[in-house]
């Protein structure tokens, strides 16, 4: 059993930062951020493979690459999502969740928190 409680979210205006955390209980090889927004699907924005200790374990999206990074500090438990540069197209609710494998979509992972909400002002 893996549990996942995000904190973080608010709201910043166009080109602001914020810094999503995520407190993880439980071991899994593979923890990822999620968003949704409204009327839109659940769409996968990073991933990070806890089983690798390189700089190659990280994956994003394209409409995140050189904007968003993922981070895992192991000795708090704690996975990040740093996003920079933040747009209003990026205001969703964000979500960390937990797979036994990555797979840069939302059907593999078996564990989810219960969100957070990122708000973009123009």
């Amino acid at each position: 059993q893996v549990q996942l409680v995000e904190s973080g979210g608010g709201s910043v205006e166009s080109g602001g930062s914020l810094r999503l955390s995520c407190a993880t209980s439980g071991y899994t090889h593979c923890l990822g951020w999620f968003r949704q927004a409204p009327g839109k699907e659940r769409e996968v924005v990073a991933e990070i493979d806890v089983a690798v200790d390189s700089d190659g374990n990280t994956t994003y999206a394209d409409f995140v690459k050189g904007r968003f990074t993922i981070s895992q500090d192991n000795a708090k438990n704690t996975l990040y999502l740093q996003m920079d540069n933040l747009k209003p197209d990026d205001a969703a609710t964000y979500s960390c969740a937990a797979a036994p494998f990555c797979c840069s979509a939302a059907w593999c992972y078996r564990y989810w928190g219960q969100g957070t909400q990122v708000t973009v002002s123009s």
